[in-house]
């Protein structure tokens, strides 16, 4: 029970590190157009997400896949660049766009679940019984995604509610400027071979 604890830890530790707030800002890109009565919706887009990165997580430990850690670490931003933008373009929160969206997820989550792979694999060493430890780190992360959604949509629901700032001028700032910020990491992180 304790290795479950401390993995759980570890898990809800990196995604909340604010050092690797690439994470943060990806959540936030994805749950930042909805607010506090879309939680379906964002329920649905973080599920969609876990399930792609725990396919890779799991692929990744297990040695069935490799990538690099470079054009793994170049791909994370520009996964927050495309889900900024496609979130600044769906002005009207379509049903058909939700779909799409929930299939950005999973296709993203397959990346990030690259990068935290790798973390995942130092902590792992040459454990013979990771089940346990990937389903501990596996919560853990899910966890503290949870407190970055329900930060955000708090936050959302405050300035639109009690500073009567109109959601979609919210939406616009808040996505413009991870949609900033995530293409300055992208360039940063740009591989020099491509």
């Amino acid at each position: 029970m304790q290795d479950f604890f401390l993995y759980f830890l570890l898990g809800w530790e990196h995604i909340l590190d604010w050092q690797g707030y690439d994470h943060i800002l990806f959540v936030t890109a994805f749950c930042g157009i909805y607010s506090l009565h879309h939680w379906k919706r964002v329920l649905w887009s973080v599920t969609a997400f876990t399930i792609g990165h725990t396919i890779t997580l799991i692929l990744s430990v297990l040695d069935q896949i490799r990538f690099s850690a470079v054009l793994v670490e170049f791909l994370i931003p520009v996964t927050i660049v495309l889900t900024a933008l496609f979130n600044i373009l769906n002005k009207k929160q379509k049903p058909g766009a939700a779909r799409i969206s929930y299939g950005l997820a999973l296709v993203f989550g397959l990346i990030h679940g690259l990068g935290f792979s790798n973390y995942l694999k130092s902590l792992l060493g040459r454990s013979t019984n990771i089940v346990a430890e990937l389903f501990s780190f596996n919560l853990g992360l899910e966890a503290g995604q949870l407190v970055i959604v329900l930060g955000v949509l708090i936050l959302s629901w405050f300035v639109v509610t009690l500073f009567k700032v109109p959601q979609r001028e919210w939406n616009l700032f808040i996505l413009s400027a991870i949609f900033g910020v995530a293409l300055t990491m992208a360039l940063e992180r740009l591989p020099y071979s491509l």
